[in-house]
């Protein structure tokens, strides 16, 4: 029995299909075999891990045993932790106990995973218990395993307790930690951890630049991914995504088109995630039809696929695109979520289709269970306002359930400035002001209105106002990328160093300019 059992590991090892193990099982349970824990430990692992995930499969071979070994208890307690059914593999635990057997370390380390998952620190606490009570604390993947938990859940304290305690640290020890970080929010402290390990890998480069994307530093995302190279590391999967969101929100298209040509030249699988970052990144870039391109490549496409090519087509005026792409969606089967209906209705916006975006709106709460957001309030807003229908627009901020927001009372402003209508914009820009929502933008843009009205007087009042309240306009920021290196001016900073480089030459072009006009009125005069 002993060499049937030998044999079938091996051919369980060189399975590809549920179809070949379940041929496997048959055959052990015929010989009997099937009591080999190490042979059940083996399909089980397969039902888990395989692509074809069959966990129903895995349930029921684990339920019929009729013994089991602390092997096959971790394996099916690993195949729920990790095939994301973090409940019942703390279930199950439970059912492991009353059934007489201890856990080990690489019990505690499955049972960890699942506690971070549900990002419950409390049943972590007690875990962490019976990991000291049993002995296993020293060991290095449980140690990683409580230190990603508490980093899950936001104790950093107790998780750089145990990281300060900890003999051996690895890397998983430092990118556990770096994550944690990360995760909290506290980017600078992470990158000072980064710089002290004494051995990174990719895994913690990308931990590192998705941190910097994550809160808004896409700059230094691009600058520590191009360190990242010049290191000699090859970028995975993950880093690639997190630098091409930076490219996305930078505009820097070459340094994205450089990446897509990386994917492409590597073989890299086109997945769902990959994808909708090269879409996205494209999009913004103002590389719309690249995008649509990418996005028919793609094999397989969810709602944050469709949602970030909608938006693209949207934004870049081509609302009929994004309302029929919205229906092709539907049509295969892909739930819309709050985000898709922010860009399909500023779609509608655009068109001026007062019918269908407010029957679009109206369906996220009847046919899909979702309810409006201030956004999605602010959309309707807009699409009333650019029709020309202020007192409808009026309407939804009055009838709104939540108090709106400088989105929803900027499209009411925008209208009434469209429209002529000074009243409601000075009724509107009173609701910013009791809201202490009072900016600069929302001042510029009333004194905007009355200036294009020719009310000089009402205008300076405004400018008057807001010098008195020293309400001051946020400066208006730019971005250009050259060579590969993006560069940021914000209105009034002489801060960057080719400074007196971009200035020479801005004057040039205004000389030239000046000159070109010169001659157009004196071609003019002579006619």
């Amino acid at each position: 029995m002993k060499a049937r059992s030998q044999r079938a590991l091996f051919l369980l090892e060189q399975c590809i299909t549920m179809m070949h193990v379940k041929q496997i099982q048959s055959h052990l349970t015929v010989s009997g075999a099937i009591l080999d824990p190490q042979a059940t430990s083996k399909i089980i692992s397969f039902c888990a891990v395989s692509n074809r995930v069959d966990l129903t499969h895995a349930c029921q071979l684990f339920c019929h045993l009729p013994h089991r070994t602390t092997l096959v208890w971790n394996s099916m307690v690993r195949a729920l932790s990790e095939r994301g059914e973090p409940l019942k593999a703390l279930s199950l635990y439970k059912d492991m106990l009353e059934s007489g057997f201890l856990p080990n370390n690489y019990t505690f380390s499955f049972l960890l995973r699942a506690c971070a998952d549900l990002s419950d620190v409390s049943l972590g606490l007690i875990l962490h218990s019976q990991v000291i009570r049993l002995g296993w604390e020293s060991y290095d993947f449980v140690q990683n395993g409580l230190i990603h938990l508490y980093a899950t859940c936001n104790c950093m304290g107790a998780a750089r307790k145990l990281f300060d305690g900890s003999v051996n640290r690895d890397v998983i020890t430092w990118t556990t930690l770096i994550n944690g970080y990360v995760k909290g929010g506290l980017v600078r402290v992470a990158r000072e951890f980064f710089d002290q390990m004494p051995e990174k890998n990719v895994v913690s480069w990308s931990a590192m630049i998705n941190g910097y994307a994550q809160v808004g530093l896409f700059k230094e995302a691009l600058e520590l991914f191009n360190y990242m190279q010049v290191s000699g590391f090859r970028p995975n999967h993950a880093g690639i995504v997190g630098a091409l969101t930076a490219c996305a929100f930078l505009g820097a298209l070459d340094q994205g088109r450089w990446i897509h040509a990386y994917v492409d030249r590597n073989g890299m699988e086109l997945d769902r995630v990959l994808g909708t970052a090269l879409v996205d990144m494209y999009a913004k870039c103002g590389c719309i039809e690249t995008a649509r391109c990418v996005f028919d490549e793609m094999p397989n496409r969810d709602v944050f696929a469709f949602t970030s090519l909608i938006s693209g087509l949207a934004n870049h005026g081509l609302s009929t695109s994004a309302i029929e792409l919205f229906i092709r969606m539907k049509s295969e089967g892909v739930i819309p979520n709050e985000v898709t209906f922010i860009c399909v209705l500023s779609a509608c916006s655009r068109m001026g289709l007062v019918d269908e975006g407010v029957r679009i709106f109206n369906s996220m709460s009847q046919d899909y269970g979702i309810e409006p957001g201030v956004q999605h309030y602010g959309c309707l807003v807009d699409l009333f306002g650019r029709a020309g229908m202020l007192e409808e627009a009026k309407k939804v901020v009055r009838a709104m359930p939540m108090e709106p927001d400088s989105y929803v009372l900027g499209a009411l402003l925008n209208a009434c400035r469209v429209h002529g209508d000074f009243e409601l914009g000075k009724e509107t820009v009173e609701h910013f002001v009791q809201q202490s929502l009072d900016h600069g933008g929302v001042h510029v843009l009333l004194s905007n209105m009355y200036a294009s009205a020719n009310k000089w007087d009402d205008a300076a009042k405004v400018r008057k106002g807001m010098k008195e309240k020293k309400v001051r306009k946020v400066p208006g920021c730019s971005l250009i990328e050259v060579d590969g290196v993006v560069s940021e001016f914000v209105a009034g900073d002489r801060s960057h160093l080719l400074m007196e480089k971009i200035t020479l030459v801005s004057r040039g072009i205004d000389k030239h300019l000046k000159f070109l006009r010169r001659d157009h009125d004196d071609d003019k005069i002579n006619e």
